[in-house]
């Protein structure tokens, strides 16, 4: 990042810059210039918004600068185009900014950060926008109703597209909207330091209200956004910030306490170190991931936490490692996927991710769980995983699984909410209220 925001749209310029033109993750790009930045609690506020919100709604953005624009998108300097969106989502979303607030900063921007020539091509654009957006209305009638719900929705058409398919239209509108609202804030209790019912406590006499997961014994739900300072100070080895989805997995593998257990693909550690709690942090986890950055924030998280039983080794889940055969108890794929189930949580994979390159997934898939399967020993379990809803990588994967390895069968295990049997499960963010997720269990065979 070229320095620090001096007010609250040129830091979120900047962070919006990290996350269009260098592939940042929104969160992980807003959290790093939020604390570079010298404003003010409201000013933080405000930058925050701009930066979700222009992400968030892009699609349509682009679909309004485009009518007012007299040359394409594409060909437009990069970070002019930043600017132009930032500007737009102001005029078109944020009623309590003035047309001439918007229209000035926006200017402001371009003259400091790209040219005079610019600025007036920025100043130009947004006039015209804040005087003629009334007039502009998204397409009507039967054969644009995809391009009208993905515009309204702020989602790609080729998404709408096959959630229509999938799950119908109203079905499909309604995900759109799950993934457009402010996502839960949800944690894990630290179980091996404090009972969920006692943190609750706790939690409440700083002011910070909660109230139980449905669909997790560990989990807690904020009633509102808390201080994350005071969340990180006080009470950080007592909780992993998590979603509900993702806590499913430790509670159905189900890892008892003195045994070997084998995460392929562990970072940044939320599953990993859920699993260590279930075992009362006796036995062993091995945490295997491609990269030693990202198996030092296993390592971090295990420390911060108090975890011991957890080793780290950087390893490919796809390389086969003989002396680890029929050596675990249990096995963790949660694979690398396509991501379609979380994108409320990441506002930016919506306009990042292709159609065509769902494609990559399964092949991939496979060969971890090919792998995977030689590793667990004779009676042990294996439980693959995703946060995606499609069905390649999901049900899919299971049946070509059982199919290709007979020396394993499905495990039946309970639904979390509703205690019905299960042998596969399939979360669906706008049915069941939380981010979409998959899991089915295997056992090897004696």
């Amino acid at each position: 990042m070229k320095e620090t925001g001096k007010n609250p749209r040129e830091a979120a310029l900047l962070i919006l810059e990290q996350i269009f033109l260098k592939g940042a993750y929104a969160n992980l790009a807003l959290a790093q210039g939020l604390r570079r930045a010298p404003l003010s609690a409201l000013d933080k506020k405000l930058a925050t918004e701009l930066v979700y919100g222009t992400v968030k709604t892009m699609g349509t953005l682009d679909w309004y600068l485009s009518r007012v624009v007299n040359r394409p998108l594409r060909k437009l300097d990069p970070l002019v185009l930043v600017i132009l969106r930032l500007g737009a989502y102001q005029l078109l979303y944020l009623d309590r900014i003035p047309v001439s607030a918007a229209c000035n900063e926006s200017v402001e921007l371009a003259k400091k950060w790209v040219h005079e020539g610019a600025a007036k091509l920025v100043n130009g654009a947004l006039r015209q926008l804040a005087r003629t957006r009334d007039q502009w209305k998204f397409p009507k009638g039967p054969e644009h109703e995809l391009e009208r719900i993905a515009l309204e929705y702020y989602h790609p058409e080729w998404l709408v597209r096959r959630w229509k398919f999938r799950y119908g239209l109203e079905e499909a509108v309604k995900l759109c909207r799950f993934d457009n609202a402010r996502p839960a804030f949800s944690f894990r209790v630290n179980t091996l330091r404090e009972s969920r019912e006692s943190l609750q406590k706790k939690l409440a006499e700083k002011g910070i209200a909660t109230h139980l997961s449905r669909w997790s014994p560990d989990g807690l739900i904020c009633d509102s956004l808390p201080s994350l300072e005071i969340l990180v100070e006080q009470f950080g080895p007592d909780i992993y910030i998590q979603d509900e989805s993702s806590m499913l997995d430790a509670a159905v593998l189900d890892p008892q306490p003195g045994e070997r257990i084998l995460d392929l693909c562990s970072a940044p550690g939320g599953k990993t170190t859920h699993l260590a709690q279930k075992m009362q942090d006796r036995g062993e986890i091995l945490a295997l991931d491609l990269y030693d950055h990202k198996l030092e924030l296993v390592r971090e998280n295990a420390r911060r936490l108090g975890i011991q039983c957890i080793r780290t080794e950087k390893q490919d889940g796809t390389v086969f490692v003989p002396e680890w055969e029929n050596g675990a108890d249990r096995v963790l794929v949660d694979a690398p996927c396509s991501g379609l189930g979380v994108l409320n949580r990441r506002a930016e994979a919506r306009w990042t991710k292709e159609e065509r390159s769902l494609s990559q997934f399964p092949p991939l898939q496979k060969k971890i769980l090919e792998n995977a399967a030689r590793y667990v020993r004779p009676g042990g379990r294996l439980l693959y995983s995703t946060c995606t809803l499609e069905q390649d990588e999901n049900t899919r994967m299971r049946k070509w699984f059982l199919e290709k390895h007979p020396e394993f069968v499905s495990v039946p295990f309970s639904h979390p909410v509703t205690g019905e049997s299960l042998e596969e499960l399939q979360i669906l963010p706008q049915r069941d209220g939380i981010n979409g997720f998959y899991l089915c269990l295997f056992a090897k065979r004696k």
